[in-house]
């Protein structure tokens, strides 16, 4: 089978590989659709510990297929079932396994991340993934396009669900990215209105094809257009869709009282510490959160958003690629052509 492999940093290569063989509680999927994330450009331009020519790793993490193999053991599931999977497979005995945040786990494994991923033509699905609950099934009218930019979603919405949205409410995003296109969905379902803000006036201008009801702005004047689009009254929420300091600086002198700052792209090690203005988070009384990746309990609810039509996640698909294009992807993911770009196979 083909697969796309990390060998180390800027060493991406389509290979021809085995088909995994499973074990007994074990399943093997065929991959229907797998999406590129900004962490698969990052581990292409960086590396990743312990992976190296010696030591490959297939990337790949959001994804949907179907069941082609089953394990005499396996409970449940059989052949030809289509599935969504999310990526994040935790110990299960630890107390944030317990409370059902696998995705927090210190001994979390990930498909793409830390064991073999989804831009190839079959996964292996091990044990624990298949008891944990990290396959759903398709629900009626999903697509494995739409169910794949599912997991960017689930992401979002970890970061949405602490943000305590109410109606009427005013919401920046900042990042024209996929996520940032998923925030100003999930804030604008919950009756917020949304502005999103970009370096790119072009991408502006593409998540505004695709939402229509969103403000959009690129100027130097960020504070003076946030005061006059809010009435003066400032932000209620606040999304740093980005890894850029300063964004995370700028927020703070923006809200309202009482506002929410959700941090969601995370800042490189070298870019730290980030600087923040203390004295507006105490005395505008405001609630500065963090948010990464999401639980399987997240992952789910987003799919039936998506099954009920509250979201139109495929309107982020702007590019499909066959597998055999997929360094065309790549690189057209890395200079931000678009908006989300698709294997399908």
């Amino acid at each position: 089978m083909l697969s796309l492999k990390l060998y180390g940093p800027n060493d991406i290569r389509l290979t021809e590989t085995e088909i995994p063989e499973i074990g007994d509680g074990e399943l093997l999927l065929k991959t229907d659709a797998a999406a590129i994330c900004g962490t698969d450009i990052r581990m292409w331009q960086n590396g990743y510990k312990g992976v190296d020519e010696e030591h490959p790793l297939t990337l790949g993490h959001e994804f949907a297929g179907t069941i082609v193999r089953v394990g005499k053991n396996v409970p449940f599931y059989r052949e030809g079932m289509k599935v969504a999977v999310q990526p994040n497979i935790g110990c299960g005995i630890c107390d944030r396994c317990v409370s059902g945040d696998f995705h927090l786990c210190d001994d979390y494994r990930a498909f793409g991340i830390n064991m073999d991923g989804a831009f190839a033509e079959y996964v292996r699905i091990p044990a624990d993934a298949v008891v944990r609950g990290n396959l759903m099934l398709m629900p009626d009218g999903v697509t494995p396009e739409e169910a794949a930019v599912t997991e960017p979603l689930s992401c979002a919405y970890n970061g949405f669900t602490k943000c305590f949205v109410k109606p009427g409410e005013y919401a920046l995003v900042v990042g024209a990215g996929p996520i940032g296109v998923s925030h100003a969905m999930l804030l604008h379902m919950a009756g917020a209105s949304v502005m999103m803000n970009d370096l790119s006036q072009e991408r502006l201008d593409l998540c505004k094809e695709i939402l229509p009801y969103i403000e959009t702005y690129s100027g130097d004047d960020l504070a003076g257009f946030v005061k006059e689009w809010t009435r003066g009254r400032g932000l209620d929420i606040a999304i740093t869709a980005c890894p850029v300091p300063q964004v995370q600086s700028a927020m703070l002198p923006l809200m309202n009282y009482g506002g929410r700052v959700n941090f969601f792209g995370g800042i490189p090690a070298d870019k730290q510490p980030v600087p923040l203005d203390t004295n507006l988070v105490h005395y505008r009384e405001l609630y500065l959160t963090g948010s990464t990746r999401s639980s399987i309990a997240q992952f789910r609810k987003t799919l039936e958003f998506v099954a009920q039509g509250l979201l139109n996640v495929r309107a982020m698909i702007t590019h499909r690629y066959e597998l055999k294009d997929i360094m065309t992807a790549f690189e057209n993911a890395r200079a931000a052509k678009g908006i989300k770009h698709v294997i399908t196979f």
